[in-house]
């Protein structure tokens, strides 16, 4: 006897892989023709204003594990603070939306980008310098939020209205991209365990 279904199944369609790669990412999967190349890969246009940066990591599992099939993308404020399609004076050059699949052997994802300026709080406070991130991959059927902010950004870190709002201070640290010696930034998200990163209900 059939039993009524209180509860909807999940379909298809809210499962972020095994095919969000092939549907956000068509040329990392080998599939040409779509566009000429895959929305995000580049940041970059032209010439841009600001300190050009490299943000690199990985998403990793419980086990400590780099997933090797997550999606990474990230949205950002241009080096004045202004992000593109919403403020006539943003830099041109300067997409502010990022999308990488990491790399299938390593998991490792990669971001040519710009160091963000400060962009106000709705009550006028600055944040500091961040990184809007959203994550998907194999199980996680909605996306992760989270953010990154910069090492060397300690007394604008300080005073940021999100950064101080949360109530375990020893977390801030999973929020905190560390600076390299060649200037790049690592940036490790934890789904699971005892570095888990804070993720945000938005």
């Amino acid at each position: 006897m059939v039993q009524p279904l209180n509860v909807l199944k999940e379909s298809p369609s809210q499962t972020a892989g095994p095919y969000v790669h092939i549907g956000c990412t068509p040329n990392f999967c080998g599939i040409g023709g779509v566009y000429p190349e895959d929305l995000g890969a580049r940041m970059k246009t032209g010439p841009v204003q600001g300190e050009e940066i490299v943000i690199t990591g990985a998403v990793h599992d419980g086990m400590g594990m780099a997933l090797k099939d997550a999606l990474v993308e990230i949205w950002q404020a241009d080096a004045q603070g202004r992000f593109a399609g919403h403020d006539a004076e943003a830099d041109p050059n300067f997409t502010g939306f990022g999308r990488s699949p990491g790399d299938m052997d390593t998991g490792a994802f990669r971001f040519e980008t710009v160091k963000p300026g400060r962009v106000r709080w709705p009550d006028g406070r600055l944040q500091a310098p961040h990184v809007s991130v959203w994550i998907v991959a194999r199980g996680i059927n909605i996306g992760l939020q989270t953010r990154i902010y910069f090492s060397d950004e300690a007394a604008a870190n300080a005073e940021d209205p999100i950064l101080t709002r949360l109530e375990h201070q020893s977390r801030v640290q999973t929020l905190i991209a560390a600076r390299q010696d060649d200037g790049s930034y690592r940036f490790d998200v934890h789904i699971q365990g005892p570095q888990e990163t804070v993720f945000f209900d938005i």
